[in-house]
């Protein structure tokens, strides 16, 4: 498995991390023993760098990472996990006040909720899991999480950048804020390269990448007519008319990658990944993982050959400005 620096905290992490959404739910049924042993899979394999949240499963995935780390006495694993605003708008409006969502004694609290949902007395890296860049101007929860910093409760700070607006954190990026960010870069969502990226790599912040198949779409194993059970995030995620549309792009991409003839031998999921990994500011892609099988192939893509500069070139034809498939836009 190969390693790149984690921005400017002198650790390195995995290029390919464990995605904990699905071992959380929301992702159809999941069992804790399946899950267990996607994570012990993947920490054999060489993966380093798990990314979970308060808000998969209520604390359900953080408990089994947690549980999966001490039953190993794990070193060396880098563990992001993150805090949500208080209930409102999400992703928040710009009407929305930070001290109102993210309040300190509320962040406090939702701190050492963490911490006991871990297992551990530090995070290493805890973001806050939404953002507008309304807030750009007065950052007061980033000033409070610098003060958990400071009380050891946790080592670094990030944010996961709101679904509609991935450049919402570019000042944020440069004032020097954050240590880490969170965003949505893929085939068809490649705007993060034209300002977050570049940004990102001259100021030393992390990039953890998510989304990078796009819900699954971008690995080419869903048929337009294909249906997700109800309690599947992807079914709301793909309604309408969403899945159909994204699946004939995807065909316009199996098209191109054939057409290149240097990726012979690799799946469409290889493509994807590895068109995140080839732009240098990424620090970790993390793949949703919940089996044993998805965690092999996730994690062997860091051994392929880096993906040829031609396709590289040809998949940036297929960035896709469709608007957000979020709020019940169909």
């Amino acid at each position: 498995m190969n390693r790149r620096p984690f921005g400017r905290t002198g650790v390195e992490v995995s290029e390919i991390g464990f995605g904990a959404w699905a071992i959380g739910g929301g992702w159809g049924g999941s069992d804790d023993d399946t899950s267990v042993a996607a994570l012990h899979t993947a920490l054999d394999l060489g993966c380093t760098f798990i990314d979970t949240a308060a808000g998969y499963g209520n604390g359900r995935s953080e408990r089994i990472v947690g549980r999966v780390l001490r039953d190993r006495h794990a070193t060396g694993v880098t563990v992001a996990t993150k805090t949500p605003p208080k209930p409102g708008p999400w992703p928040p409006s710009p009407y929305c006040l930070a001290g109102e969502r993210y309040p300190e004694a509320y962040l406090r609290e939702n701190v050492e909720e963490r911490l006991r949902s871990l297992g551990t007395e530090c995070l290493d890296l805890l973001q806050l899991h939404t953002w507008t860049r309304a807030w750009n101007r007065d950052p007061q929860p980033l000033l409070i999480l610098r003060k958990l910093r400071d009380e050891g409760k946790l080592r670094w700070i990030g944010v996961s950048t709101p679904e509609q607006d991935q450049d919402s954190v570019d000042d944020l990026i440069r004032t020097g804020l954050v240590d880490a960010v969170q965003v949505i870069f893929n085939i068809f969502e490649q705007e993060p390269a034209a300002e977050l990226l570049p940004a990102a790599r001259e100021h030393g912040v992390a990039v953890i990448v998510r989304v990078a198949l796009d819900e699954g779409v971008l690995s080419g194993k869903y048929a337009a007519d294909h249906r997700f059970p109800p309690d599947d995030f992807r079914s709301r995620y793909f309604e309408g008319d969403r899945l159909a549309r994204a699946v004939a792009r995807v065909e316009k991409i199996r098209a191109a990658v054939a057409t290149d003839g240097t990726a012979a031998g690799r799946s469409l999921a290889d493509v994807a990944l590895q068109f995140v990994l080839a732009h240098p500011a990424v620090s970790t892609v993390i793949p949703g993982i919940r089996t044993p099988d998805q965690a092999r192939r996730n994690c062997a893509v860091s051994d392929l050959p880096p993906q040829a500069p031609s396709l590289v070139a040809a998949l940036r034809a297929h960035a896709w400005r469709r608007g957000v498939w979020y709020g019940g836009k169909v």
